[in-house]
């Protein structure tokens, strides 16, 4: 409990408010939680607060070091890594077989959608906070912090995942089993008995690299990118040599459409990174050319480059033959080319190194701006003056990240974080559809009321589609509700409420069907992730929720009591100016 209500990055203690200035306050602010969530509920930030209140809690600046090329590096570092040299093999035995490169589609079709809507809120909103900043401004505080305790998960369960597929891969690059670098803890859970100090270390490495500089961050992730992609050259033409047709004709869907789409919402987790670029909108140069060149192009190539890499690993081997660990080392020592298999891990620990610093870079920036608002502590908020990066911030969380590698097995982390991330994009799009039909004294009730019936119809429906497909529905009727259903409330926003608001620099194109598009694809994927995951979330929210009743709803409310006060101040002194002024021009 903090000892004094000072201001201050870290003055008077972790939580500095005034409700936290002693037990007998802090007893006093519980006694007033039902008040402070109403009003929490339905406060908006001001996209200026973000971007100049807000951002100034940080006290130095982030350094504006960044262009086009350095975002699209940046995006394709962030996402090519263990999800397609891992993942791949998994689902495509277990999943879809050959029709995995299928499900790569899907995934980088809802993947491109969230892009869109990322990038109008990334330009005109250009903070460290992405995707919470951007809640906050549209959803109100409470919804910015479910999904801001998500984007934190999201990035936790990420970097451990590939620091433990790192130490897979590394594993095969000695000629070992992953397992002979673990140890194993016979007291523990199955799934969480086997310890990585690898991935540890590698988190470590990571950290000191992504505290040092953004920019040199920057320069060594497109250079290990060049290296990566030119090993996936090489994967792609020496697997196509060993290719066989009959691989992928005899029976290409084994698992019918089910399993293509349960194999998408699983291989979603390859997508994910591209939101952490939208996070060094606060370091890019210029927002409105840079972020959309350099995100839309990273996620086309990425796309492509998993399509192709997933119907060469099922054309080189009979999918119930691939290995669910290596699939391309193990593929390529398979058809003859043992010494492939070098070259295929080496690639895949330079790809996995890419996306832990890019992540790295990324998930510092959420909790910098997460903290800057008072829902984490905001000591964590400060951005050191040497470096011009948040020091305290890239520690946390790589602490945390390296905490989890350390137990945690791969499949549990790659279904949990499926489901957080899918969220956050749903959300994402929802806030794009208010910010451009929405504006605070502005819109009319009526159309206000137009719109909130037209998103819910068009979740409910979305949810609706997703739980009868999760719970295998026969026949077709049920879609032929719900689908025209989210048709029928896309197309009463598109014709019967007038938009409010219409982007300056650069906007998604075909609102509002393309938001709706990615509310639709999110969540129905989400409907094909395991019930076990589910369990899991549920358990992380209410977590979520426990902390924000007690600490986070207590420090934003006194945060934002105090910010109101001082723009109140600033206009009582500035008012007070007037006079002399004037008196000065009569003379």
């Amino acid at each position: 409990m903090a000892s004094g209500g000072g201001g201050g990055c870290c003055g008077g203690g972790v939580f500095p408010e005034p409700s936290f200035a002693s037990w007998a306050a802090y007893g006093r602010a519980l006694t007033e939680t039902g008040p402070r969530l109403r009003d929490r509920l339905t406060a908006r930030s001001a996209a200026e607060t973000e971007t100049d209140a807000v951002r100034g809690r940080s006290g130095a600046e982030m350094r504006r070091e960044l262009n086009w090329w350095d975002l699209a590096w940046f995006g394709v570092g962030a996402v090519i890594g263990a999800g397609i040299f891992v993942l791949t093999g998994q689902e495509a035995k277990e999943a879809a077989g050959p029709a995995v490169v299928l499900s790569y589609a899907v995934s980088g079709v809802s993947a491109m959608l969230s892009v869109f809507c990322y990038t109008e809120f990334a330009i005109e909103i250009p903070v460290a906070g992405g995707s919470f900043a951007y809640l906050r401004v549209e959803l109100g505080d409470f919804m910015a912090f479910i999904a801001a305790g998500n984007i934190l998960l999201e990035y936790c369960i990420g970097g451990a995942a590939v620091a433990r597929s790192w130490t897979s891969y590394f594993a095969t690059l000695l000629n070992h089993r992953p397992d002979d670098f673990r140890i194993h803890a016979s007291g523990l859970a199955e799934d969480y008995s086997r310890l990585d100090p690898i991935a540890v270390v590698v988190i470590a490495i990571i950290c000191v690299l992504a505290v040092v500089s953004t920019k040199g961050s920057s320069r060594f992730n497109y250079i290990l990118s060049i290296v990566h992609f030119g090993v996936i050259l090489f994967i792609i033409i020496a697997g196509l040599t060993k290719a066989h047709a009959s691989n992928l004709t005899d029976n290409f869907a084994p698992f019918g459409a089910r399993g293509i789409f349960a194999a998408s919402a699983v291989l979603f987790f390859a997508y994910i990174g591209f939101d952490a670029v939208s996070t060094l909108a606060e370091e890019t140069k210029n927002p409105a050319k840079d972020i959309p060149i350099g995100l839309v192009s990273a996620m086309t190539v990425t796309t492509v480059t998993y399509c192709v890499l997933a119907l060469t690993l099922c054309a080189m081997r009979p999918y119930a033959l691939i290995d669910a660990d290596a699939p391309f080392s193990v593929a390529f020592q398979d058809v003859g080319m043992g010494w492939a298999k070098y070259i295929v891990a080496f690639g895949a620990l330079k790809g996995m190194t890419t996306v832990l610093l890019v992540g790295a870079v990324g998930q510092a920036r959420y909790l910098t701006h997460i903290a800057r608002s008072h829902m984490a502590p905001p000591c964590l908020a400060q951005v050191s003056p040497k470096f011009g990066t948040p020091v305290r911030a890239t520690v946390a969380m790589m602490a945390a990240t390296a905490c989890i590698a350390f137990f945690t097995d791969l499949p549990i982390l790659s279904n949990l974080l499926s489901i957080s991330t899918l969220f956050i994009f749903m959300l994402v799009a929802v806030a794009l559809l208010v910010r451009r039909y929405y504006v605070s004294g502005e819109t009319s009730a009526a159309d206000r009321n137009k719109l909130a019936a037209s998103i819910a119809v068009i979740i409910a429906s979305s949810v609706a589609t997703a739980a009868c497909w999760g719970i295998d529905v026969g026949g077709w009727k049920v879609y032929a509700g719900t689908v025209p259903a989210w048709a029928a409330a896309t197309a009463c926003l598109q014709w019967a409420v007038p938009k409010a608001r219409t982007p300056q620099k650069w906007g998604v194109p075909l609102v509002p069907w393309l938001p709706a598009a990615s509310i639709f694809i999110n969540i129905f994927l989400l409907g094909s992730i395991d019930g076990k995951s589910f369990m899991r979330f549920g358990i992380w929210t209410a977590a979520l929720l426990a902390y924000y009743f007690f600490v986070g709803l207590h420090a934003s409310y006194d945060t934002a009591k105090a910010l109101a006060a001082e723009a109140e101040a600033a206009k009582v002194e500035e008012g007070g100016r007037k006079p002399p002024a004037v008196l000065d021009a009569g003379n």
